[in-house]
């Protein structure tokens, strides 16, 4: 009996926490809506896009980014190297659009293992404008995207950012990502503001440049292998906040296989494990996995039909994830609900994956994760 109603009350504390971290998110989160265009006498914008590769959005995102409805921006499109096929891309979209101050840099400043900063750097230092967004190339900007990321400035803001929101899935696995990225990353994150825990996201960032170049600049993102992680640290730091946009911005997903999901969520989940282990450990907990063995555990010792306790414990945890994105406006199928499942019992393996050491790839760039202590210790040694 003492063994019925300790899993039942962690099954339920669990179930529980779940559904208040998608109230939570909520209550931050509103459908995606057009912001009025601002006065004339709005600050200008630099926004630095690092760039890698075609996908098969490419071409609308280069359009889009040129489209936005901001009084005075520069677009500073940012690529490693000059035989990248993307580089075609640009300048045609530059050629295009010649009323949109915009340029293409070419080189790698190697001030990280972060192949994404490196490509930046050269980005940040020819932007002429005090305020920066770092936009990754698969954002979808809407119009109103500058204006989105600056009403979420206050006072005590230190960096705005906003989570990737999966759309346009072709494919079951790319639906599988959908849930990863909406009603379980974007939710939980957006709890975690509601409760004060802003963290950055790499996808798109605010930064006021005179602010960051005075705390060394975007090399100092170079202190985690994460740039979000070493954001986050560094606005905390300085005793401000990092704020998410109450309409986070699209990333169409195309097709995916299980393998780039693999891939891509083990990465992540590795970053988090290096840069934050105390927030990272929990994450076990997450998902549906954990409270329906607990349900099951508890149903089984009370006597009580284990496949009605397995629907029971199901829909308190899909339903309210199903009606979240509903409410937002995210994407939703017939099949959500099989990927939904299908990608909690992913989270397990991933977490327990998320422990091991190794190198990870990124766009074809081998990156080697390891805390501060490790290379620390390394330097010492080499230096003995």
């Amino acid at each position: 009996m003492e063994l019925t109603v300790i899993a039942a009350l962690l099954s339920t504390l669990l179930l529980l926490s779940n559904l208040a971290s998608i109230v939570l998110a909520s209550l931050s989160l509103k459908r995606p809506r057009q912001i009025a265009p601002p006065a004339r006498k709005a600050p200008p914008v630099s926004i630095v896009v690092p760039s890698r590769g075609v996908e098969p959005f490419t071409e609308e995102t280069l359009a889009r980014a040129f489209s936005l409805d901001w009084p005075r921006y520069e677009l500073i499109f940012c690529v490693a190297h000059a035989d990248d096929p993307v580089v075609k891309l640009i300048n045609r979209a530059i050629a295009r659009f010649p009323e949109v101050p915009a340029q293409l840099l070419i080189g790698d400043d190697r001030v990280s293992a972060n192949p994404k900063l490196n490509n930046c750097v050269k980005g940040w230092v020819a932007a002429q404008h005090n305020w920066v967004i770092l936009a990754d190339s698969n954002v979808l900007m809407p119009v109103d995207y500058v204006q989105h990321l600056m009403v979420a400035w206050r006072p005590d803001t230190g960096l705005v950012c906003s989570t990737p929101i999966g759309s346009r899935p072709d494919g079951f696995w790319a639906e599988v990502e959908c849930a990863f990225l909406n009603t379980l990353q974007a939710r939980w994150q957006y709890a975690g503001e509601a409760l004060g825990l802003g963290f950055a996201q790499g996808k798109s960032m605010l930064w006021n440049k005179p602010m960051l170049d005075a705390n060394g600049g975007i090399e100092a993102l170079a202190a985690e292998i994460a740039e979000d992680a070493a954001a986050t640290k560094l606005v905390n730091g300085l005793g401000l906040r990092v704020n998410l946009v109450a309409s986070p911005f699209e990333q169409p997903l195309g097709q995916r296989t299980f393998a780039e999901i693999w891939s891509r969520q083990t990465r992540w989940a590795r970053l988090r494990r290096v840069t934050f282990p105390l927030f990272y450990t929990p994450e076990i907990l997450t998902g549906v996995v954990v409270p329906l063995l607990l349900a099951l555990v508890a149903a089984a010792s009370a006597g009580v039909s284990l496949p009605t306790t397995a629907l029971g414990v199901l829909a308190f945890a899909y339903v309210p994830e199903c009606l979240l994105a509903w409410a937002k406006g995210w994407y939703l199928s017939p099949r959500i609900v099989t990927a939904m499942i299908v990608r909690d019992v992913m989270l397990p393996a991933i977490w327990a994956r998320g422990w091991l050491g190794g190198a990870v790839e990124w766009r074809g760039n081998a990156m080697t994760i390891r805390t501060k202590a490790m290379t620390e210790l390394e330097e010492a040694s080499s230096g003995a």
